[in-house]
């Protein structure tokens, strides 16, 4: 069996650890929900009291231009609420490694080692945690070739061990995987958590359900072929939903593409001799698109599709499909994995989530996983006892990356993952 290096395996003291975490929890200048700092907070404080030195550093938001690839300096997309956070709830006394942004090129930062002065006061007594700049505001973060690998390089420079504890960034970026190159590398506490839970996805009791749903079906089509081998029953949301709906009934929906349609029907062709995924009955249609407007959607009955027939904006599932076959199965299954928000709901569409949400918690025996941050955010607005209850109740587990999981899911295993690989090759 894989043996993950941990933490608590190594001598911490007197040693800098530089840990890279998922903070990424920010928006505008505020933070939205503090699940995955508390969940960081086991490894934080254990380094502290075993008298090493903690350097966290994290990304926040998407300061990169995707066309033009510059890189946009903005305090609100930084650490500083995260900070605030940890002094005043944890009690920790936490420095800020400035650096110069004053003279930064729309490429990017492209020097760290100012962070060395904040560490030494670190060691000298002045703080508890040192906190290093948004790790994408850096060039060298995301990015290729030299610049890269000096970056990797700059981070390693700062300290003696690195500590990866940022499930949800599995991206082998140069804070979560190049750094690992240069020091003796381990597992965070959260890290190790997350991969013992998934163990219970991948190998699950049966019957095992699973429900996806995403914006794109082409980025969803690994983890949904993967899930329909495990899975005794799939529910599919969002996009990937519409596009099966379209591939099944011959119907068009606005926003899917020939191309989703095409990715759809090999999925359909796979599950006919199966019939694991549950179509549901009842589906929402809105006349206008991004909104929810009065008198403008209306609810169609799946039965009454005939091909060609063209359709509006498909937003929602109704809760009637949540009826007496589809209860059953979610109070009979054993294993439930959730990485899914089945409707629009920025423009108010929340009808489906929420009756999901409900029948999975009439179920009393499941192991119930959670996954992705619009699902937990989903979880704790629509249905807040039910979010209450997974943060408490050992059936239930909230996996800080969503999209972790299921990458895990489709490579077959954690071990696949870059970040997790290079752990186990670099470790101390």
């Amino acid at each position: 069996m894989t043996k993950l290096p941990i933490v608590s395996e190594i001598d911490l003291n007197g040693k800098v650890v530089l840990m890279r975490v998922d903070h990424n929890v920010v928006k505008k200048g505020k933070i939205k929900d503090p699940f995955r700092l508390e969940r960081s907070k086991k490894t934080i404080s254990y380094v502290l009291e075993n008298n090493g030195f903690p350097v966290l550093m994290s990304h926040f938001g998407r300061p990169r231009n995707k066309k033009t690839h510059e890189i946009t300096i903005d305090g609100e997309e930084n650490c500083g609420p995260v900070i605030e956070y940890i002094q005043q709830e944890w009690g920790y006394d936490v420095k800020y490694a400035e650096v110069d942004t004053e003279n930064a090129l729309n490429t990017g930062l492209k020097d760290i080692t100012k962070a060395k002065g904040a560490i030494e006061e670190m060691k000298q007594g002045k703080a508890d945690i040192v906190y290093l700049p948004n790790t994408r505001w850096f060039e060298g973060e995301e990015n290729k070739g030299d610049v890269r690998k000096d970056f990797a390089k700059q981070l390693a420079f700062l300290a003696d061990v690195f500590v990866y504890d940022a499930f949800g960034s599995w991206q082998p970026h140069a804070s979560t995987f190049d750094v690992a190159n240069h020091l003796k590398s381990y597992a965070g506490f959260l890290v190790e958590e997350e991969i013992k839970k998934l163990a219970e996805v991948t190998n699950p009791k049966k019957p095992f359900l699973a429900a996806i749903a995403g914006e794109k079906i082409d980025t969803k089509i690994g983890p949904i072929l993967a899930l329909h081998k495990k899975a005794d029953y799939l529910i599919v949301g969002g996009i990937p939903g519409n596009a099966l709906l379209c591939a099944k009934y011959g119907v068009s929906i606005n926003e899917v593409s020939s191309e989703e349609v095409e990715i759809a029907k090999k999925i359909i062709e796979k599950d006919e001799a199966q019939n694991k995924i549950l179509f549901l009955s009842y589906i929402i249609e809105s006349e206008v698109k991004g909104e929810m407007k009065e008198g403008k959607f209306r609810e169609i009955d799946v039965d009454s599709l005939e091909p060609g027939q063209k359709l509006n904006y498909v937003y929602d599932i109704s809760e009637k499909s949540f009826d007496k076959d589809v209860k059953k199965v979610l109070q009979e299954a054993k294993t439930i994995f959730v990485n899914a928000v089945m409707g629009y709901d920025k423009a108010g569409y929340t009808e489906g989530t929420k009756a999901l949400f409900d029948g999975i918690s009439t179920n009393e025996k499941a192991k119930v996983f959670f996954g992705g941050g619009d699902t937990l955010k989903a979880l704790k607005k629509l249905t807040p006892e039910l979010y209450e209850k997974a943060l408490n109740d050992p059936r239930y587990f909230l996996f800080t990356g969503g999209g972790t999981i299921l990458k895990a899911i489709e490579e077959g295993g954690p071990y696949e993952l870059p970040t997790i690989k290079v752990l186990l090759e670099n470790q101390g």
